[in-house]
C-alpha cells in the first residue's frame, strides 16, 4: 500500500539525524510523492537536511507540523515525552509515531486526550553515527520494528503505521511496552553499556599509540558502539534503569564465572562455557 493510497500527503519529521533522515530517504527511494517537513533544534542539521534533499522544507515550531498526515519523532527519549505533551495535531487523522528505544515511560506519559494519535514503535536498527550526513536509504529494509501497546492507538493510526513500516520493508513484532523494555535492556541497552565500559577500561590502561598499533577487528567491533551519542544513551539508561541494572547484573555473573574458571585453571569447564555462547549465532 502506498502513502498516497492511505491519504498521506505530508510527513513531518522531528529530529533530522540518522533515523529521521534515513526514514525520508527510504520513503523517497520507494517512490513516495509526499512532502517532507523537518524540525530540528540544531541549525546545522536543518541546513544539511535541506542540502541533502532529505526534507523539502524546514519549519521552526510544532504548530507548523500540526496539519501533517504523519509526524515521526526521531529524537532522544526524554525529548519524545516533552513533545508528546506539547503536540496538538490539527489533522483529525494525524498519526504520530515515536521511534524511541524505550517504550514504557513514553507510552504512559502521552496525554489521554491525544493518546489515540500516537503509535509507540522501536525500529531495531541504527549505527553509531548521527546527523543528517549519516542517513542511509536502506537502514530500515529487512529490519524488525516493535509496535507496543497498539490497542491504545486509534484504528486509523494503527493501519497507517503498519502501512508505513510495510512500505519500509520492515518486519513487524507486537508486544506490550514493559515487555519490550525488558527485552531491549538485554539485547540493546546492556551491550551499549558494555561497549562504553570496554572503551574506558582500555583507554585507562593503554596509551593511544599501543591502542592504534594493536587493536584488531574484535576490539574494533566490540567498542564500535561506544561512539554512540552519550546524551541519547544517558536518556535511554535513565528511562530503563531497573531493567538495565538486571541486565548488567546478569552479565557480571557470567564474567565473574569466567574469571573464576581462569583463576582455578578449569579449562574444560571454560571450553564448555564458550561452546554454550557459540550457540547464540545458531539463533542469529
Amino acid at each position: 500500500m502506498t502513502a498516497e493510497e492511505i491519504g498521506i500527503k505530508r510527513i513531518g519529521i522531528i529530529g533530522l539525524g540518522l533515523m529521521g533522515g534515513s526514514l525520508a530517504l527510504a520513503l523517497k527511494k520507494s517512490g513516495s510523492n509526499c512532502r517532507f517537513l523537518g524540525l530540528d533544534h540544531n541549525p546545522k542539521h536543518c541546513k544539511e537536511a535541506l542540502e541533502l534533499k532529505i526534507v523539502d522544507e524546514v519549519v521552526d515550531s510544532l504548530d507548523a507540523l500540526s496539519h501533517c498526515d504523519i509526524i515521526v519523532l526521531t529524537i532522544p527519549v526524554d525529548g519524545i515525552i516533552a513533545v508528546a505533551h506539547e503536540l496538538k495535531p490539527a489533522n483529525p487523522n494525524c498519526t504520530v509515531i515515536d521511534f524511541g528505544s524505550t517504550k514504557a515511560k513514553i507510552s504512559a506519559s502521552i496525554p489521554k486526550e491525544t493518546r489515540h494519535y500516537f503509535v509507540t514503535a522501536h525500529p531495531m536498527t541504527g549505527t553509531e553515527k548521527f546527523g543528517p550526513t549519516a542517513a542511509l536509504p536502506d537502514l530500515y529494509e529487512g529490519k524488525v520494528v516493535v509496535l507496543c501497546d497498539l490497542e491504545k492507538s486509534g484504528i486509523h493510526q494503527q493501519e497507517t503505521a503498519k502501512a508505513l513500516f510495510e512500505r519500509l520493508g520492515m518486519k513487524m513484532v507486537f508486544m506490550g511496552a514493559e515487555e519490550h523494555d525488558r527485552h531491549a535492556a538485554f539485547i540493546s541497552h546492556m551491550p551499549h553499556a558494555l561497549s562504553y565500559a570496554l572503551a574506558n577500561a582500555v583507554m585507562r590502561q593503554e596509551d593511544p599509540e599501543s591502542i592504534v598499533a594493536l587493536a584488531g577487528g574484535g576490539f574494533r567491533d566490540m567498542s564500535r558502539i561506544a561512539k554512540s551519542s552519550p546524551s541519547m544513551w544517558e536518556d535511554i539508561f535513565r528511562q530503563n534503569k531497573s531493567n538495565l541494572i538486571d541486565a548488567i547484573e546478569a552479565f557480571e555473573k557470567e564474567l565473574k564465572y569466567c574469571r573464576t574458571m581462569v583463576e582455578k585453571e578449569e579449562w574444560k569447564a571454560l571450553n564448555h562455557w564458550m561452546k554454550e555462547a557459540n550457540a547464540l549465532h545458531d539463533i542469529l
